[in-house]
Parts: structure tokens; C-alpha cells; sequence
């Protein structure tokens, strides 16, 4: 691993995969993002869309782009990222990480829409390595934040730790169009979380967050709330907070996407 920049740490909340071929203001954003950020040595993502038994990182040197989604237009089908992997970086997190025991994966997984409908407005070129972390989901909050903290040494190495997800996201309550009224649910969860992310209660987020109607309503299943987590976790109390975008699509997704320690 060679030493660089200290990287910040980012939630990117990436909403539905329509987002990797559109141009609105969230898409514009990322695309600033990109380039307000010092080039990484590589990217490691949690992505919502990889669940698994037990923790896995991606290894090959070639990961496939993965369409893991169905009912929308051939464009996005068509879309491929090409970024290399790297299988000393996974060599490197593996060792680095003492508990739980990371497994490195050949051949299962790739890249998926919540990694490559984000990386291809920021990075376009797909010319930085590209590892992707797994959600061991029957894990519960406490087990992703202290991964995440075991990975903040990364960002020592040039290595930028992305979370993709939503903090609010329920597809069963969702609304087409993409600027309908959000829900109040939606709007209170939302901002419940972005108080306790800028007191760092980790605590609340990680254990608290399904406690009431909206916080249940707004994560009915975790998959999209756990990558916050592990950003967290790789946070520090010197990193300057921001909140990069706010918004909620279709009602009940949240696009928040904040920063940790990202120097202007």
C-alpha cells in the first residue's frame, strides 16, 4: 500500500439506478465531488446491494460490472465500469482487519449499481482501483461500526471509504414521480438522523434508529442504513462534518449524502 493524502470518508445516498444516466442537481453534485476530492490510491464501497454470510471483499483484478436490478430502460443495462480492481489492497484490508475475519472473493461478486451509479458521475474514467465490501446482515449495528473503525486506517493509505445506500428507504411506499411530496415519515427520520450525525451519536444511529414509527417505516429492512454505518465507524472527531446533498426522491428515499473530514 503506498502512502498518500489522507482521504475523507463519504455516504453517498445513490436512490434508484435512473440516477447513473441522469443530469439533476444530486448527479451534478457527485460529478463536484469527484473533482473537490484528491484522486485516490483506490476506492473501497459498501454498497446496500451486496448481502452476505459473513464479511467478504472483492479480490479480482478485473470486477464485473453487475446490473442487479430489473424493469428499467436498456440504457442502463448497457452500462458498463470498467474499473480495475486490486488484490493487494484486499490483501492489505485482510490482514489489517483483526475481527471479523475477512474473506477475499474471486469470482461472486463485482461491482453493483450502488457502487457503479455513484463512481461513474465522480470518477468517469474508471481509471482507479475499485474494491467492494460486503453487508453481513445478520450482523446488527455494532458489528458495521466497529469494521468501519478497523477500516479507518485506509484513509491513511489513499484509500477513499465510500457508503451507498439511503438512510430513509422504503420502495413499498415509494411514488413515481421523482419530486413528489415526501412523506412526513420520511422527512422526520431524515432529520432525526442528520442531528445525531452531527452530535456523532453513534450510539443512537447504530442501535436507536427503528425504535419509533418513523424510523421503522423509514428502514423497514437495514441493507440501505448500514453502509452509514461503516462511515461512521471510519470517522474521527477531527473530521469536519458536511453535508454534501439533502433531498428526499419519490417520496421515500432519502438522497442525504454527507462527508467526513473533506478538506476545501
Amino acid at each position: 500500500m503506498m502512502t498518500s493524502k489522507r482521504m475523507p470518508v463519504l455516504f453517498i445516498g445513490h436512490g434508484s439506478p435512473v440516477n447513473a444516466i441522469s443530469d439533476n442537481p444530486y448527479t451534478q453534485r457527485l460529478r463536484e465531488l469527484g473533482r473537490e476530492i484528491p484522486k485516490p490510491q483506490a476506492i473501497l464501497c459498501i454498497s446496500a446491494h451486496w448481502m452476505s454470510e459473513g464479511s467478504w471483499i472483492t479480490g479480482m483484478h478485473n470486477p464485473k460490472t453487475i446490473h442487479d436490478f430489473y424493469g428499467f430502460p436498456k440504457a442502463l443495462f448497457d452500462i458498463q465500469y470498467p474499473a480495475p480492481g486490486s488484490p493487494v489492497t484486499a490483501a492489505f484490508i485482510q490482514k489489517s482487519v483483526d475481527d471479523p475475519k475477512i474473506r477475499i472473493d474471486q469470482e461472486m461478486w463485482g461491482i453493483d449499481h450502488g457502487t457503479w451509479s455513484v463512481l461513474r458521475h465522480m470518477y468517469p474514467k474508471a481509471d482507479i482501483p475499485v474494491l467492494q465490501l460486503s453487508l453481513y446482515m445478520e450482523q446488527p449495528g455494532d458489528y458495521h461500526v466497529k469494521l468501519g473503525q478497523q477500516l479507518r486506517l485506509l484513509r491513511e493509505q489513499g484509500v477513499l471509504i465510500i457508503g451507498s445506500g439511503n438512510i430513509v428507504h422504503n420502495l413499498r411506499q415509494i411514488r413515481w414521480e421523482e419530486d413528489a411530496q415526501p412523506y412526513d415519515w420520511a422527512v422526520e427520520f431524515d432529520e432525526w438522523s442528520r442531528d445525531k450525525i452531527l452530535n456523532r451519536d453513534i450510539h443512537s444511529l447504530a442501535r436507536n434508529y427503528n425504535q419509533d414509527f418513523a424510523g421503522r417505516i423509514s428502514v423497514p429492512t437495514p441493507d440501505h442504513y448500514y453502509p452509514l454505518l461503516y462511515v461512521l465507524g471510519a470517522s474521527e472527531e477531527r473530521d469536519v462534518i458536511r453535508f454534501e446533498y439533502e433531498g428526499i426522491q419519490n417520496a421515500s428515499i432519502s438522497m442525504r449524502c454527507l462527508s467526513f473530514g473533506l478538506v476545501r
